[in-house]
């Protein structure tokens, strides 16, 4: 039995037996801070994390191998430079040949897809959860994981921070230390708190191959 088939099977075990897990696998509302499932999960996730930093620099095939056991998700070619952290290894989904930069934080359940080829610098965070706007609810610790998409051939900046539910298109730039708040479109420079498009990018400013 392949691993990814033995955690596909240990999922669906815990998904049986607890609800919130069931909810984050359908997108639903759910209440982390009440769930022995999801508690489980994160805790697995972030000693399989740790595990790939103590290897990396002695072992980096090892330490990828940990990563795609991690990650089911992730594509082939795929770069890693620990320390990561990532909270649900099962909610993300890596295109080919994309690098990953130190210090990737991924926060909570929602989807978050990166496309191929993309560049994610150092100090990149990706929260998903969006809490309850509603007092007696945020008590009760509902909350809701919303998806992240980074498109292909994407450059994050270092120490730039995804909020919920936002978008970015393919070859989009996004200039270091941003926030983004809302959709970024395809093939523009963004920069800033709130992010925000400047520019398109221009053949003429991309420097020549040199061989």
């Amino acid at each position: 039995m392949s691993d990814d088939t033995e955690h596909s099977i240990a999922l669906t075990t815990l998904a049986a037996r607890d609800a919130d897990v069931r909810s984050l696998l359908a997108g639903g509302w759910i209440r982390y801070r009440t769930s022995p499932g999801l508690q489980e999960l994160s805790r697995e996730a972030h000693a399989a994390c740790a595990r790939i930093g103590r290897v990396y620099d002695d072992d980096p095939d090892e330490a990828l191998r940990l990563f795609h056991d991690l990650v089911p998700g992730a594509g082939e070619g795929i770069e890693i430079r620990p320390p990561l952290s990532i909270d649900y290894g099962e909610r993300l989904i890596i295109g080919d040949r994309t690098f990953i930069n130190a210090d990737f934080m991924i926060i909570g359940g929602g989807r978050v897809t990166i496309g191929a080829d993309t560049l994610i610098g150092p100090r990149c965070a990706i929260y998903t959860p969006n809490h309850a706007e509603d007092l007696d609810a945020r008590l009760e610790g509902w909350e809701l994981p919303e998806p992240v998409t980074i498109g292909s051939n994407v450059w994050l900046g270092g120490s730039v921070t995804l909020t919920p539910g936002v978008t970015i298109g393919d070859n989009a730039i996004v200039g270091a230390g941003s926030v983004v708040t809302r959709d970024i479109p395809a093939g523009v420079i963004a920069v800033g708190n709130p992010c925000r498009p400047i520019r398109e990018i221009s053949a003429a400013r991309v420097a020549p191959v040199s061989l």
